[in-house]
């Protein structure tokens, strides 16, 4: 089994990602991911994919339909320290060969740094209306 990559930052595993996610790379993805089975995956009209296996094997069925995915991503927002970080965007997928796009897709990926630097350790995607993009509240309350 070939050596895991170390990420130095949380933006360069987050960059890892949306590569292995566009290649359809099931290694390349997975080793990104920590391999604690505490790890998270929920992706849009799918189930809660909670433990290594389960997401491997939910990447593995997303990237066995054949379709290749381009990926622009909007409206980052991020919170990091020592040793977590969490990253807020909005993803915008299409389908490559296709001439429309999928709805705006939010998502909240959250990293850990440890002895293997970093890596993600949950992805949570929901469905957005595409009217709600850059939408932000300006008053916190």
């Amino acid at each position: 089994m070939p050596k895991k990559p170390i990420y130095t930052s949380p933006q360069e595993a987050e960059s890892a990602f949306y590569e292995a996610l566009e290649r359809g790379d099931l290694d390349a993805m997975m080793a990104v991911w920590s391999e604690d089975e505490e790890i998270v995956c929920i992706l849009p009209g799918s189930a809660r994919l909670a433990g290594y296996a389960m997401v491997r094997e939910g990447w593995r069925q997303i990237f066995g339909s054949g379709n290749r995915l381009k990926v622009q991503l909007l409206a980052l927002s991020t919170v990091h320290a020592p040793f977590f970080a969490v990253h807020s965007l909005v993803e915008q997928i299409a389908v490559v060969g296709e001439k429309h796009l999928a709805a705006p897709v939010a998502a909240t990926n959250v990293y850990v740094r440890g002895a293997q630097g970093w890596r993600m350790i949950m992805h949570h995607a929901s469905p957005v209306p595409p009217s709600s993009i850059g939408d932000a509240p300006h008053v916190l309350h």
